[in-house]
């Protein structure tokens, strides 16, 4: 049972990873000004990421890090979860493409479904028309000339991303086997792979020489704060409830909000404003959404890590103790106990 203080920590340590996030798009927009641009501010970011979090958990990785299908399958979707995140906020209007990236549970409702063959509760379907109802809000065009909603690039980014985010999620409950720190590990490597293909094909490679000091300090700062909202996310996981860590996670969009009007001199319209607030109501129901078949046996859950010890290793479970024979001891004359011996009969 955690004490009001662990609990305490880990809304904090919530409330800093959303504050993180909030304000990501605007290194890598400042990186992208200076002329580094989202595909190569990628590949190196999560490059350092990785051999930082190799260095952490090395043990971790030499005992379970293994290519297999399911963990491929997270490196393609989480790194284009990462990816097309960072261009997305890069490249457009902040809320607008953070909006359309929260509205995951969509997807998610419907990866559940098919991969993990979870039926839709009401309140799921509850879940699923609001979040449409968000999107189609946000996307909704008035007085426009009937062009298509989805005009510009970005937008595509936003909406793919949020959908290979819930697709990821899904895949990473179905391999409860794997530590999280493996799972973080395919977030990173599938971010770095795909940052580097994308730079290759546009012949940003060479750009790398180029990159001055205060550059670098951007990158490695990135880098630091992925790592460490990894770690603490992953320890706030194994203290709160899920929805209370989706609630606090939230705040993501009021930090963003902020910092875009305040950096940017981004604001939102009313429908806009109307969306976000359907697409926030949404996921606030979101651990709601779904009824899992009953399953064969039980098992733990792989995904959470323990809060204390190393991140992604499972404390061993204490044997059960067992209580010894009891031992008779006779007593000679004098009172002193002699050695134990078996019953015999009289």
């Amino acid at each position: 049972m955690p004490t009001p203080s662990q609990i305490r920590f880990a809304a904090l340590g919530v409330l800093s990873v959303a504050l993180v996030w909030g304000l990501m798009w605007y290194p890598f927009r400042f990186l992208a000004d200076a002329g580094v641009s989202p595909q190569l501010s990628s590949f190196l970011v999560y490059s350092l990421v990785t051999v930082m979090g190799v260095a952490l958990f090395w043990r971790v990785f030499h005992e379970h890090w293994r290519l297999t299908t399911q963990l491929a399958i997270l490196l393609v979707a989480f790194g284009w979860t990462n990816f097309g995140y960072t261009k997305a906020m890069t490249d457009g209007e902040v809320m607008r493409a953070l909006l359309l990236f929260y509205a995951s549970p969509l997807w998610g409702a419907l990866f559940s479904w098919l991969v993990l063959k979870e039926k839709l509760t009401r309140i799921g379907w509850g879940v699923v028309a609001v979040s449409l109802a968000g999107c189609v809000a946000i996307l909704w065009q008035p007085g426009g000339t009937g062009g298509p909603w989805l005009s510009e690039p970005y937008e595509w980014m936003a909406l793919t991303a949020g959908m290979a985010f819930a697709f990821g999620q899904v895949v990473s409950r179905h391999a409860r086997a794997l530590p999280p720190p493996v799972k973080s590990s395919a977030i990173w490597i599938g971010t770095a792979a795909l940052g580097f293909a994308l730079s290759a094909a546009n012949g940003e490679l060479s750009r790398i020489a180029a990159i001055d000091v205060w550059q670098w300090g951007v990158l490695g700062s990135l880098a630091v704060s992925l790592i460490c909202t990894s770690v603490v996310s992953q320890a706030s996981l194994a203290v709160l409830p899920a929805n209370q860590v989706i609630t606090l996670m939230l705040t993501e969009l009021v930090f963003a909000a902020v910092s875009a009007y305040l950096m940017a001199g981004e604001t939102m319209t009313a429908n806009e404003w109307l969306g976000g607030v359907l697409i926030v109501g949404a996921s606030l129901f979101s651990g709601k959404m779904t009824s899992k078949p009953a399953p064969i046996e039980a098992a733990p859950p792989a995904d959470i890590a323990p809060c204390c010890g190393q991140i992604g290793e499972a404390e061993p479970a204490e044997p059960a103790a067992t209580e010894p024979p009891p031992v008779i001891r006779r007593r000679n004359i004098e009172g002193e106990a002699t050695r134990p011996r078996g019953l015999r009969r009289r």
